[in-house]
């Protein structure tokens, strides 16, 4: 098996429950040979799972930034021997690892993303993602990485804070909270940022009700997390490479590149995740875009993919009592089309 790293010894049992685990499966394991992707490999839960239930000439590419995690993934993966191969890189960079392996074993039959922060992540305290242990305030998936989170709070000015805060974190009290910050630095500590932020938000809004909410630093410790690690922009750069690789469903009159397109599912956690995949999946199925009241095509547009899911399918109680991490999960799925060159948008006669 080809790893890009093994770091500290790490326990090899699962530390958490793979979301959607039986969908997952049901959409993306294959019967024959080609490559399967995890862009977000984690532990190996969904891995695992899509290696066992697939033919054993199917390979999987686990991408992840984090080394702990890679490590994780394969001393779990181990079993499966050259089936597996882990890259410690963005999963932004797919068009650059994965055509040289799509060249030696066959096509690209699907993509997985298991967006956000890991609970792996959110357990491990001193790795700074969550408020409920002090912590250094760091937040790196990639230990790496040349940014972290106190460098964030305590480098930038308010205005651009405050920016983070309302775009990433959805944050009503953005300005607010960003002036707080800027007022109490420095702030190095997960606990003294989180204190912060409470002492910021109006107490009526804070308040413990019957129905006691989130923790108000939740929404700054977000934003300040997708900051750091580029999350959105990395996956709004991926996604679209994923559904480039893929190839597309047979077609009468077309060479059989694949009994099925390649198939992309993305499992996201909040509502800007869940927004780029919707939309960059509805603009890929977008077919003809001529007025209504032309009688022909002139676009010759067809759709690239087809829908797999009916709007976002989340979890089943079952499973949210089971595994409560998983209540604002979200998944959307797609099949890579294609038709003959000059092939009619449906229902429309095309423009000779």
């Amino acid at each position: 098996m080809a790893a890009a790293v093994m770091l500290r010894p790490m326990s090899t049992s699962a530390p958490h429950d793979p979301v959607l685990l039986d969908r997952i499966v049901a959409l993306l394991a294959v019967g024959r040979p080609g490559v399967l992707v995890d862009a977000t490999v984690g532990a190996g839960g969904h891995a695992t799972a899509l290696l066992d239930a697939s033919s054993p000439d199917v390979t999987l590419v686990g991408f992840d930034r984090d080394a702990d995690a890679l490590a994780l993934a394969g001393r779990r993966l181990d079993a499966f021997g050259d089936r597996v191969v882990l890259v410690h890189d963005r999963f932004d960079t797919l068009t650059t690892h994965l055509p040289p392996l799509l060249a030696q074993r066959g096509p690209l039959l699907g993509v997985l993303y298991d967006l956000g922060v890991s609970s792996m992540q959110l357990d491990r305290g001193e790795r700074g993602f969550s408020f409920r242990t002090d912590a250094p305030l760091d937040m790196r998936m990639d230990a790496q990485g040349p940014t972290s989170a106190a460098d964030l709070v305590n480098t930038l000015d308010t205005g651009a804070l405050a920016r983070i805060l309302s775009e990433y974190g959805e944050e009503r009290f953005a300005r607010r909270i960003a002036g707080a910050i800027v007022a109490a630095r420095p702030i190095n500590r997960t606990l003294e940022l989180a204190e912060v932020v409470t002492a910021a938000i109006p107490a009526a809004t804070r308040r413990p009700g019957p129905h006691v909410g989130a923790h108000p630093a939740t929404r700054t410790f977000q934003a300040l997390r997708i900051a750091v690690n580029a999350e959105l922009d990395a996956f709004r750069a991926s996604l679209p490479q994923a559904l480039e690789l893929a190839p597309p469903a047979a077609t009468p009159g077309f060479p059989p590149v694949a009994l099925r397109g390649g198939r992309v599912a993305v499992i996201s956690y909040h509502s800007l995740e869940d927004r780029i995949a919707k939309q960059t999946f509805a603009a890929a199925a977008l077919g003809c875009i001529c007025p209504p009241e032309l009688p022909v095509c002139g676009c010759g547009r067809t759709p690239n993919v087809r829908h797999l899911t009916r709007g976002a399918e989340t979890p089943e109680a079952g499973e949210v009592v089971a595994n409560p991490r998983a209540r604002s999960a979200k998944l959307r799925a797609v099949e890579v089309l294609a038709g003959p060159e000059g092939t009619a948008a449906p229902g429309r006669q095309r423009l000779a």
